[in-house]
């Protein structure tokens, strides 16, 4: 068994995903690790790519694009690590990130799950944790609410603006583009629910992880950088309120709807 398992969910997003895969490969140091990367059916050339320049990957290519919590399911079910990162293609990981990363989560056993201090292109903190959600921000998310009062305390209280980013604690739910987990959780909690297209299946999880006794943990001494929303981007905006919307919808009848 590999000590860690890498995984990428990639769609259209070559050139980021090259530069992820590089800095991977220049700061693996001594782990012992695998890398898998999920493409859902890119034209960009990205399955090209990784088989030219990085063939030690474990590709595996989709001819469709099956969503976020689906494509990783994929790889996790393959995977052969006793920890599984899931890493989001828009970042760079720095020289020690894994190494303290997996030295602290190895070191606290009730640690669920592991997320780190993300970083903006430019070295700011970019916020990475929120609170679980109830049906009325999620509400007032959807019409917009917050773009014409964001000081709402209901919509502060749920971005966690009080949290302290330097600070390692626990945390509601991290952010999914740099999750560390256990494979005994997996196997405790099972792998992402495939409801869930794009949005909601991390906070689904983070819930999921909590009722089952575990910890998560935001780890403030190792960080990444995330250039933040590059595959999604890419759809059109109706599209997108539209997966958000019906995401929102799964997981509070999932959650909160008894």
């Amino acid at each position: 068994m590999k000590q860690l398992s890498i995984i990428i969910v990639s769609w259209n997003v070559k050139d980021l995903l090259r530069q992820c895969l590089q800095s991977i490969a220049e700061n693996k140091g001594n782990i012992d690790l695998e890398v898998w990367v999920v493409d859902n059916d890119s034209q960009d050339q990205t399955v090209e790519m990784i088989k030219q320049e990085f063939p030690w990957i474990n590709l595996i290519a989709n001819n469709k694009n099956l969503g976020f919590a689906k494509a990783n399911n994929l790889a996790i079910n393959k995977a052969n690590g006793q920890y599984l990162l899931l890493l989001n293609p828009d970042t760079k990981i720095f020289p020690d990130t894994l190494e303290k990363s997996l030295a602290f989560i190895e070191s606290h056993p009730e640690c669920g799950a592991l997320g780190c201090k993300v970083l903006y292109p430019n070295g700011t903190i970019q916020p990475s944790i929120r609170r679980f959600p109830n049906w009325l921000v999620i509400f007032l998310i959807l019409i917009k609410i917050p773009k014409i009062f964001p000081n709402l305390k209901i919509f502060k209280r749920y971005l966690a603006e009080d949290f302290d980013y330097n600070k390692t604690q626990t945390a509601e739910q991290i952010m999914g583009a740099f999750m560390l987990i256990p494979r005994s959780v997996f196997n405790k909690v099972g792998i992402l629910d495939e409801r869930f297209f794009n949005w909601f299946e991390e906070v689904d999880f983070c819930r999921r992880i909590w009722q089952a006794k575990y910890k998560i943990y935001y780890f403030a001494e190792a960080q990444i950088i995330h250039y933040g929303g590059q595959s999604f981007s890419q759809e059109k905006l109706l599209k997108n309120q539209w997966i958000f919307f019906s995401s929102a919808i799964k997981y509070f009848l999932k959650n909160l709807i008894k």
